[in-house]
């Protein structure tokens, strides 16, 4: 009876991990639809990079529905006529690191800070 009480709690958080697992995979289908149907009649007009559908994909499955949902919404709210946009990466995900190699071929970023910093005129 003892090891039933150790794996009960195991099981429910294999239950709850499917579960967000499960209402990730619906979220994600519903936006490729929006992606597929609604958004080519719309046309472009996301300010950002990447779009916001495409950024709320990418942060519920980086960082599960809570959290990747909550980001999502403060991204949609952030999409306005009054905000320029520009590039606005989820943090930790594959747009980031794409971002940043961006960055780097444009040379604005480098990696080098530092030694920029401590050199001296002669």
């Amino acid at each position: 009876m003892a090891r039933l009480e150790f794996s009960l709690p195991r099981v429910w958080r294999a239950v709850a991990k499917g579960l967000k697992r499960a209402l990730v995979l619906l979220l994600v289908g519903l936006i490729r639809i929006y992606q597929l149907v609604i958004s080519p009649l719309l046309g472009p007009r996301c300010r950002f990079w990447p779009s916001c559908s495409s950024y709320t994909i990418e942060a519920l499955q980086v960082h599960g529905p809570f959290k990747g949902g909550w980001m999502a919404i403060r991204r949609i709210i952030k999409c306005h006529p009054g905000n320029p946009g520009g590039m606005d990466p989820v943090p930790g995900g594959r747009s980031e690191e794409l971002c940043s190699e961006e960055l780097r071929r444009e040379d604005n970023c480098t990696d080098n800070h530092q030694e920029t910093t401590d050199k001296k005129a002669p």
